[in-house]
């Protein structure tokens, strides 16, 4: 599975986690029957670093509050912002454009431009 395809669904994954309450396996299940690394890194990782991913979110959104963010961004923002502080072997260039794509996937125009500027505040510290 290639990583794009991973991210997508993650997103999707953690959807499932936060609308229902099912485990990250059943999830994961819903989404794909493939058994991916990177994919359950990315899902579990998510959900055990939320606190930190949202804080880390909170210092960085300008006007608005993390609960007022419609789903779709939140939860590309939180895979992205994980990838950017839990994993060292994905460059943060790559993290953000994958992230847009995904956006423009699942969002809207609004939507990648809205998350780029959050996520472009990670490469200017």
């Amino acid at each position: 599975m290639k990583r794009r395809q991973a991210r997508e669904l993650a997103l999707q994954a953690l959807f499932q986690v936060d609308n229902n309450e099912i485990s990250v396996e059943e999830a994961i299940g819903h989404v794909t029957e493939e058994q991916d690394e990177f994919l359950t890194q990315l899902v579990k990782g998510t959900i055990e670093h939320k606190e930190e991913i949202d804080a880390s979110l909170v210092a960085r959104l300008e006007n608005w509050s993390l609960e007022r963010l419609p789903k779709i961004e939140r939860t590309v923002l939180r895979i992205a912002v994980y990838e950017l502080l839990y994993t060292e072997d994905i460059p943060a260039k790559v993290v953000i454009n994958e992230a847009l794509e995904v956006c423009k996937v699942y969002g809207d125009e609004k939507s990648s431009r809205f998350v780029n500027g959050v996520l472009s505040k990670y490469t200017e510290e």
